[in-house]
Parts: C-alpha cells; sequence; structure tokens
C-alpha cells in the first residue's frame, strides 16, 4: 500500500522520480509495493550553473553502474566523474523508514527520489520589536538549507522512528492542503509539540526538520526559512505589551507565509513560557498571561490556512502548559533519554569521527550495533573493543544526549591528553569520564539538598 509520502510524490511536485523500466534499466518487473523510497540528496556547488535535470541524470547514471546495487544511508565525497567532482559537493543516500534494517537494495527495488540544493552560508538574521522602549531580539531567521544545520538530521538518534514520523507528518498535511480536504470536517493544524527532559534534541530536531524539509520540497518550493522565536522577549517586561509583542511578531512572520514560494517553519522554543495554563497563572500579573496565551491561540488559528508553514515547539514542562495549546497539537510526540542502543549508536559516531581525524588511530575496527547484535554480543578477538562499547552504553543510561555527546571530548581532555590514541586507551578514559558524571552529579545533589 502507497503511505502519505508516496502520494505527496504523485501530486505536489516534491521530487523528480525516476522509474527505472522506462530509463532502460528494466532487469525484472517489480510490484510498487515491494519498493522503498530511497531518497538521494545532491548538494550542488553554489556557483555550479549545471542544469538540474542533467545533475540529476549524472547522478542516477553513476548509481545504476556496476553490481545495480545502491548502498542506503550512504554519503558520496569522493566522484570519478569530473563532472560531477566539479558541480558537487555531496550525496547523500538514504530510505525514508530509518528503523530499517536493510543497508543495500537492488535499484529495481527502489523508488528513486532526487533533490538538488545549494547551502546558504550567510548566517542568521535577527528580528527585532521595539516593544518596551529598546528594540529587543525577538527572533532569529535562517535561509534554509544552511550550513549552520549541515548534517545535524544524521547525528540525531533516537529509540523509535521519530524523524520518519515527523516527515510523513508534513507529507500528510502537504497532501490534504493540495486536494483542499475540508479542514471544518477533518482538523490539522500544523502543529507539532516535541516535549521531554532537557538536553534530549528536541530543539535540534526542529531546526534539523526544518533543514530537511527544505531540502525535500526544494522542487515545490524556491527557498525555506526557519524562523526561531525567543519566547522570553515576547513576555515583556511592561507586562500589558506582551500580547501586542506576539500579534506584531506573528503579523511579520504572515507577511512570510504569504508568498507561496517560501516553505516557513517557525520554531517556538520552551513554549510553556507563552502558553502557561489559564487555569494556573501566577506572578505579578496573571491578567498578562492571559493575554499571551490567547494571542497566541489567536494566531494559531489564523495562519494555519496557509499551506506552506510549520510551527514547531518544545517544552521541558509540558504540564503547565494550557490545554487549549496541547489540543491544537497535531503531534505531541516525548523526547526520552536515550536507551543503551541509542547511546550506542552516539557513541559509535563519535568514534568515527576521531578515527576520521586522527585522534583516534584508525586502525582498529569498531562494531556497529546491528553487527555487535549479530554475534550476540560474543566477547571474542573480534568483538572485544566493541564490547567494552556496550559496556560503556549500558553504563551511561541516565545521561542526557547533550552530555552523551561531551563525553568523548570529556575523556580525552581529562584522561588521555594525546595526539592520536589507541581506542581500547580512548575507550577506558570514556568510561572514567561516564563515572566522573555520576559522581558529579551526585554531589551536586547532595549540596543542593544541604542548602
Amino acid at each position: 500500500m502507497a503511505s502519505a509520502i508516496d502520494l505527496v510524490h504523485s501530486t505536489a511536485g516534491m521530487s523528480n522520480e525516476v522509474s527505472h523500466h522506462a530509463s532502460g534499466y528494466p532487469d525484472f518487473e517489480v510490484p510498487e509495493n515491494l519498493k522503498k523510497n530511497v531518497h538521494v540528496e545532491i548538494m550542488k556547488k553554489i556557483r555550479s550553473k549545471w542544469p538540474k535535470d542533467l545533475i540529476i541524470e549524472t547522478v542516477k547514471d553513476m548509481m545504476l553502474n556496476g553490481d545495480r546495487t545502491i548502498k542506503l544511508e550512504n554519503t558520496i565525497t569522493e566522484f570519478s566523474n569530473p563532472a560531477l567532482k566539479e558541480h558537487i559537493h555531496v550525496i547523500k543516500v538514504c530510505e525514508l523508514d530509518d528503523s530499517s534494517e536493510t543497508t543495500t537494495i537492488h535499484v529495481n527495488f527502489a523508488r528513486l527520489h532526487f533533490y538538488v540544493y545549494h547551502m546558504e552560508n550567510g548566517g542568521p538574521d535577527v528580528e527585532e520589536l521595539d516593544g518596551d522602549g529598546n528594540d529587543s531580539p525577538a527572533a532569529t531567521q535562517w535561509l534554509l538549507p544552511s550550513t549552520d544545520f549541515y548534517n545535524l538530521w544524521e547525528t540525531l538518534i533516537y529509540d523509535e522512528d521519530i524523524k520518519g514520523k515527523l516527515l510523513n507528518f508534513v507529507s500528510t498535511t502537504m497532501l490534504f492542503s493540495d486536494r483542499n480536504v475540508d479542514s471544518n470536517l477533518i482538523a490539522w493544524n500544523k502543529v507539532v509539540l516535541l516535549h521531554g527532559p532537557p538536553g534530549t534534541g528536541k530543539t535540534s530536531l526542529c531546526k534539523a526538520l526544518a533543514q530537511k524539509l527544505s531540502i525535500r520540497l526544494e522542487g515545490r518550493y524556491k527557498q525555506g526559512q526557519l524562523i526561531e522565536i525567543n519566547s522570553h522577549s515576547l513576555f515583556s517586561k511592561w507586562f500589558s505589551e506582551s500580547g501586542k509583542l506576539v500579534q506584531k511578531m506573528f503579523d511579520k512572520i504572515t507577511e512570510l507565509v504569504e508568498d507561496p514560494q517560501s516553505f516557513v517553519c517557525v520554531l517556538i522554543d520552551e513554549v510553556e513560557s507563552l502558553t502557561q495554563s489559564r487555569t494556573a497563572t501566577s506572578g505579578t500579573d496573571p491578567a498578562d498571561a492571559l493575554r499571551v496565551v490567547n494571542a497566541l491561540l489567536t494566531q494559531l488559528d489564523q495562519i494555519k490556512r496557509y499551506p506552506n508553514v510549520l510551527i514547531l515547539t518544545t517544552s521541558n514542562v509540558s504540564g503547565t502548559i494550557d490545554l487549549a495549546f496541547v489540543d491544537r497539537a497535531d503531534i505531541k510526540q516525548h523526547i526520552g533519554l536515550p536507551s543503551p542502543v541509542a547511546i550506542y549508536y552516539i557513541y559509535h559516531s563519535c568514534i568515527k569521527e576521531l578515527m576520521k581525524k586522527g585522534v583516534i588511530a584508525p586502525r582498529e575496527t569498531i562494531l556497529t550495533y546491528k553487527e555487535l547484535k549479530a554475534v550476540d554480543f560474543a566477547n571474542n578477538e573480534t568483538t572485544t573493543l566493541s564490547s567494552e562499547l556496550w559496556k560503556t552504553s549500558r553504563r551511561s543510561e541516565g545521561l542526557s544526549g547533550r552530555t552523551l555527546r561531551k563525553i568523548p571530548f570529556l575523556a580525552h581532555a581529562m584522561y588521555v591528553q594525546s595526539s592520536s590514541s589507541n581506542l581500547s586507551t580512548f575507550l577506558f578514559a570514556m568510561m572514567r569520564a561516564v563515572e566522573q558524571q555520576f559522581e558529579d552529579r551526585e554531589k551536586l545533589g547532595n549540596k543542593l539538598m544541604s542548602l
């Protein structure tokens, strides 16, 4: 059965889909329901004048050569074709279902979608609102895809396929908008709420999603934009102005959304500061908190009629959010602390990067989690180092993703201090760094309890 993403591809022009049979490669017929969506993202060099169709055709020919097997989740940076070397920075091959165990696929089983884009490297702009007598930075704006978020999507690792779920959500919003589905009969608000403890990657996921969508929608929109709202700046020190500032901010966002050639993602981090429950307000002026919530809800109801906007929100304390806002969120996704499996993936990616850069000697082998699981976690000469990493991953359970990505740095800074280390030494240092994190946390907790 075709998924929502398939339907969007066929009706909305999100990508350039290639039929192998029509392209002259009819090895054997494969039913459509057995094919997988394989997405090929091609980043061209900013000065390249090469036509999009020619780029796609050249990359397709490169991929269909040889044994006609496509390696998934593959990043290609070296090209034997001189034209590709001149015009292309990188090619990324991935499939929609991030949870799949498949690592390769025969071209006849692939439904290829090509995307051609270049990176914006100008950095963000700051939006200021004059709400309390002084210019207040109310939002940060990026043109997408941006070099600021390059590879961010790939570095985010979760225990369930949250990324695929979000992509499917956006695809369905596009499909329903394109088909003019009556929103009075079937409601969708284009609002996502990610909630969970600090340091679990909620904000990063929002930014990575905006980046990914700007690439996947390049055939539909000329540009993508990300507007990150500074919630605290909108809650003015002159309490009566807060509701007006929210409206003024959304007036500016609406101006951007009215351009049908632009796809706009609006990120409201720590949304609880603007959506405090109206039944439990407190503080100097609870009436102003009510005005802010009402203003935000009104603006969300107005902006949802545009097909080219997505509202992304995060919260560390979702229990304090007004229920009217929670009800408007189409997806309410909890982002928890990573399991040992996810931690292993995180550590493995860190180690591979340090090997690539020569901080860890690259001559030693570290297995992927799938490879280690395939041998049932056997501890032998081949798996010894991988087993040590698995032991460290299990010991690290309870640490946030933000802390986990610091562990390799702390391991080197505190226990290695060498320009190049062997893997065994580095893994031992990582375990010591993990133990130190828990010791420091316990000492800090005891000190806070004694105050």
